[in-house]
């Protein structure tokens, strides 16, 4: 049996793993962002429309 090979092989298997979780982690927080400013974009565009409520509401057609 080959200890020192399957010491590394575990070694990077489990550096590996450690980056496969460390970017999940990174990629959650960013979306976790990307969320609140898209939240932030449609509480601004309701206060838009509360502020004057005439406005974009209605088209006219003639035909």
């Amino acid at each position: 049996m080959d200890i020192p090979a399957l010491s590394m092989a575990m070694a990077q298997y489990n550096i590996n793993s450690q980056v496969g979780v460390a970017m999940l982690d990174k990629s959650l927080d960013m979306s976790a962002a990307m969320g609140d400013a898209l939240t932030s974009m449609i509480d601004r565009s309701a206060m838009e429309r509360s502020v004057a409520p005439q406005l974009g509401a209605n088209i006219d057609l003639s035909i």
